[in-house]
């Protein structure tokens, strides 16, 4: 594997690409959980990982949160006991609760791991992660086997913690609708290498649609005086489409659709999921 990347603190970077590229594999060298045969991990001013000078700071000493797709709870304890055992030394037990309550967890605090939702245990993983207060937050596809709304509500909460205290997350994902709601940055990654970086706009988008009857996603909406630009995801690409701005409210991220675009009119059908 080669990489050479870096990342504007309390920003989040999309990592995609096609199976077996490597995308784990390079979480798990960031975190301290696997070590490459040569290379230098730097967080901030700290040194992670240096192979020529014999630096290995170990995965408990890096202050990061880790989150797996397939949730990595404790399942011989209760949510609130998942949260406290992450809890390290001298850290503000106030935390657990303010976590708990920020995500819809305190009615669920005594329940076991599967006494819950795959929604619900996914929710204890994320908080679980920030009891730490980590400044890197590591999450490999941690919503792919959630159903899309299920997807969005994590989505907001991730952005919502964010806002309380920011920092950087790496996010492994294959879902473009979540690339362009989350990321500052996508990566992509092929072959153990980083063929494009930069952000959703720069590396996807490339192709105007008009005149013609599409069915799509939003994925982003702009507005720009009195006409709103969408970003969608149309016939297995990102698209950009231009559209009257009465059609604001009918268009919001997530938002499933046909609509032809065409010279002398316009006409949106919003799809029911």
């Amino acid at each position: 594997m080669e990489i050479d990347f870096s990342l504007p603190g309390n920003s989040i970077l999309a990592l995609t690409g096609p199976s077996g590229a490597g995308k784990t594999t390079l979480l798990r060298q960031i975190a301290g959980l696997a070590i490459p045969g040569s290379g230098r991990v730097t967080f901030g001013q700290n040194q992670w990982l240096d192979t020529a000078n014999g630096i290995h700071l170990p995965a408990q000493q890096r202050h990061i949160g880790f989150i797996f797709q397939d949730y990595a709870l404790f399942p011989n304890m209760t949510v609130m006991q998942n949260l406290e055992f992450a809890l390290t030394r001298n850290r503000n037990t106030e935390l657990v609760g303010h976590l708990l309550e920020t995500a819809g967890l305190t009615q669920l605090a005594d329940r076991k791991p599967h006494q819950l939702s795959g929604g619900q245990q996914q929710r204890v993983a994320l908080a679980r992660a920030l009891v730490r207060e980590p400044e890197l937050l590591l999450m490999d596809e941690p919503f792919a086997a959630l159903d899309p709304d299920m997807q969005l509500q994590l989505q907001d909460l991730l952005l919502k913690l964010r806002r309380e205290r920011p920092f950087t997350v790496i996010l492994v994902t294959h879902d473009m609708g979540e690339i362009f709601r989350l990321a500052d940055q996508v990566a992509i990654m092929e072959n153990g290498r980083l063929t494009r970086i930069g952000t959703p706009g720069e590396v996807y988008l490339n192709d105007k649609i008009e005149g013609l009857l599409v069915y799509g996603e939003v994925l982003t909406l702009e507005r720009n005086n009195e006409t709103l630009t969408i970003h969608a995801w149309i016939d297995g690409k990102i698209r950009q489409l231009d559209i009257p701005s009465h059609l604001e409210t009918q268009m919001q991220p997530g938002t499933r659709f046909t609509l032809h675009f065409g010279a002398g009119n316009s006409e949106i059908r919003v799809l029911k999921t």
